[in-house]
């Protein structure tokens, strides 16, 4: 297993830590790996480009493909053109979609307020787009200058723990959360299992107890005919505070008897 997990790490290591999931894994660059590791195609990473298909090739000495294609030219460097979010900020609405939907938390705002993207933090993933709901999110090409060999391992090593954190963060909200949850079909036991096992410093991620897991069938019941028990007695007493009715008044105190039954 350790073999495993280090194969998969060399492997992770040459990945442009994006998280975009144009590998065709939702979950970015670690599950892509692992799947490299269990024989998948390595040649499926479109903001790698050639060059990243060719290292994973010579990593685990098998033929070189042809990288999967990009909709943007490629670079002196053989990677398609690196690409940055923009956000129309006179037409944002603060819904935070975008927010929720950016994989190394580099979007900043609040709900009803202007939001901004950190451009020094984007990868271009282009996630944050088709949660816009005003479609005011535009990709630009990246000016600044090709990066070196060192400076694009460290940009890797800071996306890859900022992508961490934000799957740590959003595991501890994930329970409490009303909504729906952006990022769902997150494999935190893998990501677990992984940052255990890092040489580089990366969050250490920590798999929060379910608690859907800690409450019986029959707990859950018991919620649920508490919620219809006070909702009953709420609609009596504010019908009974306009006009007395005897028959509300005793079906009143035989549910607020029920209530108490029950421990609430």
């Amino acid at each position: 297993m350790n073999s495993q997990i280090a194969l998969i790490q060399n492997i992770d290591a040459l990945l442009p830590q994006t998280q975009c999931g144009l590998c065709g894994h939702r979950d970015g660059c670690l599950p892509y790996a692992k799947a490299i590791a269990e024989g998948e195609a390595a040649n499926k990473c479109v903001p790698g480009g050639q060059p990243v298909a060719d290292a994973l090739a010579n990593l685990l000495q098998r033929p070189v493909l042809t990288a999967e294609a990009s909709v943007w030219p490629v670079q002196a460097d053989g990677r398609p053109q690196r690409m940055k979010a923009l956000i129309r900020e006179d037409e944002c609405i603060g819904c935070t979609k975008c927010i929720n939907a950016c994989p190394v938390d580099a979007i900043l705002g609040s709900g009803k307020l202007m939001h901004s993207i950190l451009t020094d933090l984007c990868t271009g993933c282009e996630l944050c787009i088709p949660p816009c709901p005003v479609d005011c999110i535009d990709l630009v090409e990246d000016t600044q200058p090709l990066l070196s060999d060192s400076a694009r391992v460290a940009e890797q090593n800071d996306l890859r723990q900022r992508y961490y954190a934000h799957i740590q963060r959003e595991e501890q909200r994930r329970l409490h959360r009303k909504g729906p949850v952006v990022r769902a079909e997150i494999d935190t036991e893998l990501f677990a299992q992984f940052s255990a096992q890092a040489d580089a410093a990366v969050p250490v991620i920590e798999l929060p107890v379910q608690k859907n897991e800690q409450i019986s069938t029959a707990d859950a019941q018991t919620t649920i005919e508490l919620a219809k028990l006070r909702t009953q007695i709420k609609k009596l007493e504010k019908q009974l505070s306009v006009r007395d009715d005897e028959k509300k008044r005793l079906l009143l105190t035989n549910l607020q008897q029920q209530l108490r039954e029950l421990g609430a």
